[in-house]
């Protein structure tokens, strides 16, 4: 599968390559970059640091990758989703996402996360799944809004999962 960005209504999703994630890691913009206000966050930083060790271990991982989050009006980077890898055994993927605190509250998280399950299922997935910590409603709001239903939840997370 050819690996693209994705456009929503508002956003574009940007498949992270290898030399943004090293400009990310290092918090170090080229030019080109256009970087909103507190991008990259800490959960950027991490997901790419995590996208270049496993680019180093198995290789390109193909469409199961980190995507920048634009806005599609101006190009600016507010935040990150993707996947944590490449699916396991069963077909799920794994994915996670975040927002500058500017672009929170808009929709936009659970637009990105509509687009990315759409990628997974045209990838052949058998399904997305993801978490969020107990006291973080928003994330689950995120999640239950892109189709996602919470299937499980135990002392510290709420588990939640979607079938193809």
């Amino acid at each position: 599968m050819k690996i693209t960005s994705v456009a929503t209504e508002r956003l574009m999703l940007h498949p992270l390559s290898v030399g943004e994630a090293e400009r990310i890691v290092a918090r170090e913009p080229a030019e080109q970059d256009l970087w909103g206000d507190g991008y990259p966050g800490d959960g950027d930083v991490r997901s790419s640091t995590g996208f270049l060790r496993g680019v180093v271990e198995r290789g390109d991982p193909g469409v199961f990758r980190p995507y920048v989050i634009r806005l599609l009006e101006s190009g600016v980077s507010v935040g990150g989703i993707g996947f944590h890898g490449p699916p396991d055994e069963l077909g799920v993927a794994t994915v996670g996402y975040g927002l500058v605190p500017g672009a929170r509250g808009k929709g936009y998280a659970s637009e990105a996360l509509r687009a990315l399950l759409e990628i997974a299922r045209q990838a052949g997935a058998e399904g997305v799944k993801g978490d969020a910590d107990l006291d973080n409603p928003a994330s689950h709001r995120v999640m239950e809004a892109a189709g996602m239903p919470c299937v499980a939840e135990d002392d510290k997370l709420r588990h939640f999962y979607l079938g193809f």
